[in-house]
């Protein structure tokens, strides 16, 4: 069997064909184009039509035939829709300033703990319901009849289907992620009308079928079904995780790092909420129970800023730099914006009474320590606050390449990391398909299997230094005190 996932990340999206059978699980990339956001009037948006041009291009260098196709992208962001169906503006990216200070005005309309009991989300800013509160009153929002999140807005224009997968749908702090519905409640509290949303369909389910005209854009011979998976990309990720058995937890290392542990049901106990984490709908009824680190988008500004740096030689100066010389938050937010990273790093590392890096490859250092030290933290929480165990740590994603933050996981947590696979996203993309058109069998734990059957992994052994990461971390507690 042979189908197409495409795979939609921060700074670029790919197609990936892949093929699939009892034993066999081999992927291809076969296009990747840029993403990234386009400052228009103040606002920062995305460029959506530039990424479903990408996604017609990849799926004609896939085919020609091909038995499905699955979209996942990020969550939270969205694509407004008149009565005929036509895009209302383009999309505003999550790091745009238009939230800035909402969800404390949300606060004072729904209590956070009764929208925590209802939603199980996590407060950030990039939320959808405070992007929507941010867009009450506009022209747009006004006009609009729809509202899709991005990977069902492509699927939309793909076959004409309008429908809402809940694993993106329950980062929208809009979703009831006990029943998995929408909660009318949440959406009119705030003013906002619960029937912009579409009906919600779980991964595994039939969107629709390629149109003619998409058809015709892509050489496909047809029908092609267009399958809901995991759409938001940590869900499928963490279908992508191999684990053995449920006694583990994971981190889907990108741009962000969703750190957590998989699980059957919510937690929405006060301490829960005290402690910011999310309960994110997963695949197959599961519950993603995590906490976003800010991740390789630290690394990621740094190298932008630096554009005659190579990453292997700095990380090989990162390796040789003096450990815990600074460490950051990096739970701040401070540093979500673009631009200027090295400079944002080295004055918190100044800001928090600590020796500031003195190179790049010392910034590099603070950046993985802290990383490190994040995922240590928050692997921890959510053990503890979920009442589960975990024996290990995956690490799954782009991160999954970078050794020195395995390792330093690894030491960070004090548990195993098995890293690997990189391409966990489009994996769990994949296998969720291929299961639905029946070319596999199983639950979680047998796609699982085939994973680790067939897939390149890394195992990284903790060396046992636990008191440098009790210090740096004592380190950043102490830091209020300061500022």
């Amino acid at each position: 069997m042979r189908v197409a996932a495409v795979d939609l990340g921060a700074s670029s999206g790919r197609v990936m064909a892949a093929e699939v059978g009892a034993d066999r699980l081999e992927l291809t990339e076969v296009a990747r184009f840029p993403n990234g956001p386009v400052r228009l009037g103040g606002t920062l948006h995305w460029d959506l039509l530039a990424l479903y041009r990408g996604i017609l291009d990849g799926l004609r260098a896939a085919g020609p035939e091909l038995d499905a196709v699955g979209i996942d992208s990020w969550g939270v962001d969205y694509g407004l829709l008149d009565a005929t169906g036509a895009l209302l503006g383009n999309p505003v990216h999550h790091r745009d300033s238009r939230t800035d200070g909402v969800a404390e005005r949300v606060d004072g309309i729904v209590p956070p703990a009764d929208l925590y009991a209802a939603t199980g989300v996590q407060v950030m800013p990039i939320n959808t319901i405070y992007q929507l509160v941010a867009a009450l009153g506009t022209p747009q929002l006004e006009a609009a009849k729809d509202l899709l999140l991005l990977p069902d807005l492509l699927a939309y224009w793909l076959t004409g289907t309008r429908r809402a997968e809940v694993t993106n749908a329950s980062t929208t702090g809009l979703l009831d992620v006990t029943a998995r519905s929408w909660s009318d409640d949440v959406a009119r509290r705030v003013g906002i009308d619960p029937r912009l949303f579409a009906p919600l369909i779980e991964a595994g389910e039939r969107i629709g079928e390629l149109s003619p005209h998409v058809l015709t854009d892509t050489g496909l011979a047809g029908p092609v079904p267009v399958i809901a998976v995991g759409s938001h990309d940590t869900a499928s990720a963490v279908v992508g995780v191999p684990a053995e058995d449920e006694r583990f937890a994971f981190i889907s290392c990108g741009t962000w790092s969703l750190v957590g542990v998989e699980l059957p049901a919510p937690v929405l106990t006060e301490a829960s909420r005290a402690a910011n984490f999310s309960n994110e709908l997963g695949v197959d009824g599961t519950v993603r129970y995590l906490r976003n680190v800010m991740g390789l988008w630290l690394l990621q500004e740094c190298l932008r800023a630096w554009p005659d740096a190579d990453l292997l030689p700095l990380l090989d100066e990162a390796a040789a730099a003096r450990p815990f010389r600074a460490v950051i938050d990096a739970f701040d937010p401070v540093f979500l914006p673009p631009g200027g990273m090295p400079e944002r790093i080295v004055e918190s590392c100044r800001r928090l009474g600590q020796d500031t890096p003195a190179d790049r490859g010392g910034i590099v250092r603070c950046v993985l320590e802290s990383l490190a030290l994040a995922h240590r933290r928050t692997v921890r929480q959510a053990v503890e606050l979920s009442g589960g165990e975990a024996d290990l740590v995956h690490i799954v994603g782009g991160g999954a390449r970078n050794a020195l933050l395995c390792q330093l996981t690894a030491d960070a947590c004090g548990l195993p990391v098995v890293a690997g696979p990189v391409e966990a996203t489009a994996l769990g993309n994949v296998l969720v398909q291929a299961r639905a058109l029946g070319a596999l069998h199983g639950d979680l734990a047998a796609l699982r299997a085939l994973l680790r059957a067939t897939q390149p992994l890394t195992r990284y052994e903790p060396r046992g230094d636990e008191h440098a990461w009790v210090e740096a971390e004592q380190r950043l507690e102490r830091a209020p005190a300061r500022a």
